[in-house]
């Protein structure tokens, strides 16, 4: 973890992306200290609270999690006769879960250091209480994201490919029929593989959705907040960050201010999430 040192950030855009989303107003918001996951949690790391505390996700209970279709094989594919209607490039996969990310042909033993798949936002909460952390807020998120620097599009500044280099796993070519893998990947990628931002965070936008704690809300209090929670209810928890599966055609979110939502029980191909804490990190 790295300590992110409070502060004051404009938060949101009044420029947005996707209108519809609620990424704006602009509005001026001051968060406390916290300490943040320099990455998003591995594999490896969700196999240890596994280990230590037998839970089990909800993607294994419910005995499916939808996967994108260009990562499943003709084995999985010929099974399934159901998609998402608006978008049919999601299909629920039988046995698809973290320990198989692309339905029961998949493992994750040479996957360790990708982020966790097919976690939904109760997992992600049993996993950071195991751990002695918290999902960070959606304000905590996006300072955090910001990386210092004041109204930028990315964690990096303004420029998609700054010099021709690749900041982010994202999608290169034609979605959902052809990802070129420019930046090294068509899914996810091992975490800390591109540059980190002002605060040393590794993969704020691109390779896997994050899930935050707060619920999803469209309009917003525009008086200067200091930590703000989000609303006291909802349906939908909101997600941050983008995916490997992002492209400006379809998905323009992995943008410091962009944001998107799902239900609490939700889990998929593109779905991970990190921590923070109040307290000092014991390593």
């Amino acid at each position: 973890m790295v300590l992110i040192a409070g502060g004051g950030f404009l938060m949101g855009t009044n420029n947005p992306g996707i209108p519809a989303d609620g990424e704006g107003p602009q509005r001026l918001v001051h968060v406390d200290s916290f300490y943040m996951d320099i990455q998003e949690v591995t594999n490896r790391q969700f196999q240890s609270f596994v280990n230590a505390s037998g839970y089990v996700t909800e993607a294994e209970k419910f005995g499916d999690s939808f996967v994108f279709e260009g990562s499943l094989s003709e084995t999985v594919k010929n099974q399934i006769t159901q998609a998402v209607a608006a978008a049919p490039w999601w299909l629920p996969v039988k046995g698809a879960n973290w320990k198989h990310p692309e339905g029961p042909d998949s493992v994750i033993t040479n996957r360790q250091d990708h982020p966790v798949l097919h976690v939904s936002w109760m997992d992600a909460v049993a996993y950071c209480s195991w751990a002695n952390k918290r999902l960070p807020t959606e304000a905590e998120w996006e300072y955090a994201c910001r990386g210092g620097l004041k109204d930028r599009l990315y964690p990096w500044g303004n420029k998609l490919n700054p010099n021709g280099q690749h900041y982010a796993n994202l999608w290169q070519g034609e979605f959902p029929n052809y990802n070129s893998g420019e930046d090294g990947y068509v899914k996810t990628s091992p975490v800390m593989s591109f540059p980190a931002n002002g605060f040393g965070l590794y993969d704020m936008v691109g390779n896997v959705w994050e899930w935050t704690s707060d619920w999803w809300a469209v309009h917003h209090n525009t008086d200067q907040q200091r930590n703000p929670k989000g609303p006291p209810s909802g349906a939908d928890k909101v997600k941050k960050g983008g995916s490997y599966m992002c492209h400006k055609s379809y998905c323009y979110r992995y943008r410091c201010a962009a944001r998107s939502q799902n239900t609490p029980d939700s889990s998929a191909s593109n779905l991970g999430f990190r921590c923070v804490s109040q307290e000092t990190p014991k390593y």
